[in-house]
């Protein structure tokens, strides 16, 4: 046990800009913060519940928001931001303790029925009390998240409930560390140079590298994204593409100790069970009430109509690509598979349009590409970003920044985590360490923000040369970093990022839009080598590229949302096999042959431990809405900043203060059509 009163975590941050003192927190400080955190709520509450005056927006809504659980929040963002990016298995032994304790702290509030009395009186008299927008929108918010979370039942189903939401929280932390585990055991070791036919030599560059820094000789490829989005794309060895595929595909799904599918269940079946407790048919159902969308019909709607639309498409690129694999094999009968799809896309890629990753890797140096997406915002928005490197940080591959308004006021810190490294999950995500908010005397409130990534890592000749593919990621992870950064909310539950899950995707995506431009590509894309400029004709390459295979990567996204409802719609408890589930939920969708021990639900991260349950349909959704908003920068200039300035003042910096659909509407001037995607993507002239 560490003091209490020695605990970095729990005194008052003496850092540049009070950010976390990451280089003092060892893992011992963290359970004993948490329990202090913990009844530190305890005691907040009973102040708040004991108040002897009448109820009101401030001493009850207010109180609960902005005076009780700041230092449990604290704790546990600096926690989990640490967990994602460098976990071992003593935090995730850690994590699994700690969870249930999480649980109880929710269930410290929304099942207490005197609080819930008096967050009901305030609620009960919203009508009188003359709030402004935001507010009521916290007082609309507070007590939904009340009544959904089980404030209205009774005695034994509060209890029942507090048990399910704590065996719900730890299968989803055992989930996700299940894939890690899984995901990180699996190495393919090639000491025979006749193996890395068809890789390229930064590949091959940076396989050695990995190889070396596990103190093995040879050429090291494993399951993180760069090592297999590389081998899956280049190499000629079928067979390993093959055995690179299954192993990836079945990531949890092993039949052993690191094995998903029994959590599977499980999950889906709390999940349910939690809805229906509340009153709800489904999960789908407890979840689309705080939606642009609403309903399930109204999901199902979308992703049909884009269905109907996108896979005549999807299936004639489908066609194409393997007439192309036959030809190019000499197997008139060749059938294509999961594993040959990025193979001979990147070949007929480079045949149609003369363009390729290697071709354009050195032009996006990562330093580079990093400063030109600091300098679009720089251009669209007027914000500079200044590096500090006093600011302590989790691991010594993380910068951070400070980030500065046009009018030189302080808006932000911004932490950056570019490179793949055991102990980090895959993928890449943005994350607050410390919210935006207003209302603490002496606290500038702004916010702390982090974006993750997993991106090709330099090599002892080459610095880090992204994909194109990367540079987009970084400008999606970068849109959702704006989106924080820009936040002028008053409450911190409704600031930044903590939107409707379908709106969330809007500030992020629509970032991915400038990749697509000439003017853009002609600013960002610079030989790390030469300083010289992409040429011309590799920019007009890379835009007539920019809609190659459009039909199956939104089917395969559709695919993703009907997997993802299907588990959620359930309204029975399930017990059947979780392959044959999956195959029949996504089935109108799939356009790649089903392949047996394929099982994407045992790794489907963003549904099972992530945020994304009943709500992974949002990255189409909002894909309409960032491509219906863009058609404004397309009319009037992508850099034009009065256009920038109205999609940050009626929907960056709004947060969830306002109804998104009133928000998109301000700044649109009209309600979304579907129109400006289909576009966009080639699909309707």
């Amino acid at each position: 046990m560490t003091s209490i009163e020695h605990n970095p975590l729990l005194t008052e941050y003496q850092t540049p800009f009070r950010t976390p003192p990451f280089d003092k927190v060892k893992i011992a400080h963290y359970e004993p913060a948490f329990d202090e955190a913990v009844k530190q709520l305890y005691d907040e509450i009973e102040t708040i519940i004991n108040n002897e005056e009448p109820p009101t927006f401030q001493n009850t809504v207010v109180a609960l928001e902005q005076y009780s659980g700041i230092q449990l929040h604290k704790v546990n963002d600096v926690f989990f931001n640490v967990l994602n990016a460098e976990a071992n298995d003593e935090m995730m032994e850690l994590s699994l303790r700690i969870s249930p304790k999480l649980s109880e702290s929710s269930n410290i509030i929304y099942l207490n029925e005197s609080l819930f009395a008096r967050v009901e009186a305030v609620y009960n008299e919203k009508d009188k009390l003359n709030l402004s927008v935001e507010d009521a929108r916290l007082l609309d918010e507070t007590y939904d998240s009340f009544r959904v979370q089980g404030a209205a039942l009774n005695a034994n189903d509060k209890e029942k409930y507090r048990r399910l939401t704590t065996d719900l929280n730890l299968l989803s932390l055992q989930y996700e560390h299940n894939i890690l585990k899984d995901k990180n055991r699996f190495e393919l070791l090639f000491t025979d140079e006749q193996e890395l036919s068809g890789l390229p030599e930064t590949i091959c560059e940076a396989a050695s590298v990995l190889a070396q820094r596990k103190k093995k000789k040879g050429w090291l490829f494993n399951l993180s994204s760069p090592s297999y989005t590389a081998f899956m794309q280049y190499s000629d060895k079928r067979e390993l593409r093959e055995k690179m595929y299954y192993e990836y595909m079945s990531i949890g799904n092993k039949e052993d100790e690191f094995d998903n599918k029994a959590i599977v269940k499980q999950i889906v079946n709390i999940r349910r069970e939690i809805a229906q407790l509340i009153g709800y048919g489904n999960y789908a159902e407890y979840v689309l009430r705080h939606t642009m969308a609403k309903n399930t019909e109204s999901v199902y709607q979308l992703l049909n109509q884009l269905l109907e639309v996108y896979k005549p498409v999807a299936v004639e690129e489908y066609h194409t690509l393997e007439n192309f694999a036959g030809e190019l094999s000499g197997d008139k009968n060749f059938q294509l598979m999961p594993w040959d799809w990025s193979y001979y896309s990147e070949k007929l890629k480079n045949k149609q349009f003369g363009v390729n990753d290697e071709m354009t890797r050195p032009y996006f140096e990562l330093e580079n590409v990093k400063k030109s997406v600091f300098g679009l915002a720089t251009r669209l928005y007027g914000i500079t970003f200044r590096q500090n490197k006093e600011i302590p940080v989790y691991h010594p591959e993380v910068e951070t920044y400070e980030v500065y308004d046009e009018s030189g006021d302080f808006l932000a810190i911004l932490y950056t985590d570019f490179h793949p490294r055991d102990g980090k999950q895959s993928g890449a995500w943005m994350n607050s360490v410390k919210p935006q908010f207003k209302g603490f005397e002496g606290d500038d409130g702004r916010p702390q923000i982090i974006i993750v990534m997993n991106f090709t890592r330099p090599t002892p000749s080459k610095p880090s040369l992204l994909t194109y593919s990367e540079v987009n990621t970084l400008l999606h992870e970068f849109g959702h970093a704006l989106h924080g950064i820009f936040s002028d909310s008053v409450y911190a539950v409704l600031s930044g990022t903590n939107v409707y899950r379908d709106f969330v995707e809007l500030p992020s995506q629509i970032m991915e839009n400038w990749l697509r431009e000439k003017e853009f590509l002609d600013l960002i894309a610079v030989h790390y080598e030469t300083g010289e400029k992409i040429p011309h004709r590799i920019i007009q390459h890379l835009v007539d590229a920019s809609n190659f295979n459009a039909g199956y990567s939104c089917c395969r996204q559709i695919s993703f949302g009907l997997l993802d409802m299907a588990w959620h719609t359930l309204a029975e408890p399930f017990g059947g096999h979780v392959a044959d589930f999956e195959q029949t939920a996504w089935k109108s969708a799939r356009i790649l042959p089903e392949v047996p021990g394929a099982l994407m639900s045992c790794n489907f991260g963003h549904i099972f431990s992530g945020e994304y349950a009943a709500g992974y349909y949002g990255y189409k959704w909002a894909e309409v809405l960032e491509a219906d908003a863009f058609s404004v920068f397309k009319a009037k200039g992508i850099f034009h900043r009065e256009t920038a300035q109205s999609f940050r003042e009626h929907i960056l910096s709004k947060g969830g203060s306002e109804d998104p659909q009133i928000l998109y509407k301000r700044f649109r001037g009209q309600e979304p059509t579907i129109d400006a995607l289909l576009n966009r993507n080639g699909i309707k002239k």
